[in-house]
């Protein structure tokens, strides 16, 4: 059985409960049982599917209802419907749910959070699955860059601490660079204690990534930018 995803220090209750509602599922992506990772899937797959539908119908109510003008158009009862389901079709859907946190809001206690910092890890540990059924480049770049503040509760920096850990050690992905904000937000002795163990192993991938990331973090002036990261893979052992 897969952990309970538990909401964010601080998230209104109704609002986790809802988003426990349409999202609960998704504890399934992470499972080690490959059943229920497989029934996940298919639940994800589903609700992409009544996605494209919604947006298919919607798309037709528009062309049938353009004549009438933009404003008298959105307010035709016909077309509202269908914007209303479309849009709810997306609240229940990777990562179409994920896109729509309300800007300036505090991260730490979005009830959404559980649900990112799980998309984020479902990448991380499954990323063939991920690619296959749900890729989004810009989503998971806007993900990390959201959740690379240092004032999350204790439970959520040892997540994101082990998500750091688990992307070092890889072969590089796209945005994977982004968590280089996650780890300078996060950046503690255990962690540091991770990367340099990374950065002392057989594997290149982990050697490369973890060095890159506590040189960083020994250089909070540096920016990281691509030429940094190029300089890096051509000299490894950094200067």
């Amino acid at each position: 059985m897969t952990e309970e995803v538990e909401p964010g220090a601080g998230a209104c209750g109704d609002e986790a409960q809802a988003w426990r509602a349409r999202f609960g599922w998704a504890v399934g992506l992470l499972s080690d049982d490959l059943a229920e990772r497989a029934a996940a899937l298919a639940h994800l797959d589903k609700a992409k599917r009544n996605v494209w539908d919604a947006l298919d119908r919607f798309n037709d109510v528009w062309q049938l209802t353009r004549p009438l003008g933009a404003e008298e158009q959105y307010r035709e009862p016909v077309f509202r419907r269908a914007r209303e389901a479309y849009s709810d079709a997306c609240e229940h859907s990777l990562p179409e749910g994920l896109c729509h946190r309300p800007r300036g809001a505090d991260i730490t206690v979005w009830p959404g959070l559980p649900y990112a910092l799980l998309f984020l890890e479902w990448e991380a540990r499954h990323p063939e699955e991920w690619t296959r059924h749900a890729k989004a480049w810009g989503t998971k770049e806007a993900l990390i860059r959201d959740v690379a503040v240092a004032d999350h509760d204790a439970t959520v920096k040892a997540k994101l601490t082990d998500l750091i850990e688990v992307v070092v050690q890889r072969a590089y992905r796209c945005k994977d660079r982004e968590y280089v904000r996650v780890a300078r937000a996060v950046d503690s002795e255990d962690l540091r204690g991770r990367l340099g163990k990374a950065a002392q192993s057989d594997d290149p991938w982990a050697r490369c990534q973890a060095g890159y990331v506590l040189w960083l973090l020994d250089r909070p002036e540096v920016p990281n930018t691509r030429h940094v990261w190029r300089t890096w893979i051509a000299a490894p052992s950094g200067s």
